[in-house]
């Protein structure tokens, strides 16, 4: 069952259109990886599902029924943009935000001292925003995105400014939440977290949809024909003898003096015939299929 439903959504703004004709489905219990390039429309349509402003046509549907302003107290939202109030305590911030989303003071100061302690950041209850690390102060505010145990939580770029050892422990944290129930949307220009994290994706450029599928099929998908081929021996020697058999990629040095190359099969072109080419023009290591990153296809399907 599909969590929400976003239905040939359009925005636009004077002499700007963020959002032409989107449509996506967000599965529930799912971490679904929202990408694109700076201004490709990802900030409008993640103000649009959190009722912060209407689209001009299309609709979303949230857990099977249009989006209301009701629905908002289920849907938990960490922008890329912090926003915590710098002269107020932390300890006690954190309860104002909490009572906004229906918690009592005491359910309230009991989950948050839990969560204060998990990770790690006890001793600062009583200080003020103000003193915080950059990285202090996202732990408070993903505490508080995540502390009424919404139904659907996006993260806009919450790794950013974290040092990978705390990077590590909101992924684990992210991955806690979706085993609980949670559904996430989560957009981010990391591609390495998008490919540890995420089961499915879309990438928007210019206001499109121009991908959409699962994370594992999609990296299947582009890599079909793309070899690597592990060698000992001179690399042009190898380009030569494969010229006429497949295109290239990458190439770059391995341990023990041996080199990795990647290939792009041409068309009609059979695997042992590369092989036996390989073999007659090096001394051929290893050849393995190329399995494509989340960032290679990025790369190629934005440069589209």
């Amino acid at each position: 069952m599909d969590i929400l439903n976003v239905e040939n959504v359009t925005k636009s703004y004077t002499g700007h259109t963020a959002l032409d004709d989107v449509t996506l489905s967000v599965p529930e219990g799912t971490v679904y990886g929202l990408l694109g390039p700076n201004g490709a429309g990802k900030t409008t349509l993640i103000r649009i599902i959190n009722h912060i402003t209407a689209p001009d046509s299309g609709r979303v549907l949230f857990d099977g029924h249009p989006l209301t302003a009701k629905d908002v107290v289920n849907i938990g939202y960490l922008p890329e943009e912090r926003g915590l109030y710098k002269k107020m305590k932390v300890g006690d911030q954190a309860i104002f935000f909490a009572r906004l989303k229906g918690l009592s003071k005491a359910d309230a100061t009991r989950e948050l001292k839990n969560w204060f302690e998990k990770f790690g950041i006890s001793s600062w209850w009583n200080k003020k925003v103000e003193e915080l690390s950059k990285g202090m102060a996202q732990k408070v505010q993903f505490i508080i995105t995540v502390l009424h145990r919404p139904k659907l939580l996006i993260f806009d770029e919450p790794f950013s400014g974290f040092d990978p050892i705390n990077a590590n422990l909101l992924k684990d944290e992210i991955l806690n939440l979706k085993n609980e129930g949670s559904t996430v949307i989560f957009s981010t220009h990391n591609m390495g977290s998008v490919e540890e994290i995420c089961s499915n994706i879309t990438l928007i450029d210019n206001g499109k949809n121009i991908l959409t599928g699962e994370v594992d099929a999609l990296r299947r998908q582009y890599s079909e024909g793309r070899y690597d081929i592990i060698f000992e021996g001179d690399p042009q020697a190898l380009k030569e003898g494969l010229s006429e058999l497949v295109a290239f990629g990458e190439l770059s040095n391995q341990p023990r003096g041996r080199s990795k190359q990647e290939i792009i099969l041409h068309p009609g072109a059979s695997i042992s015939k590369v092989i036996d080419a390989a073999n007659r023009s090096v001394s051929l290591k290893g050849f393995n299929e190329s399995i494509a990153s989340m960032n290679d296809i990025f790369i190629r399907t934005v440069s589209k």
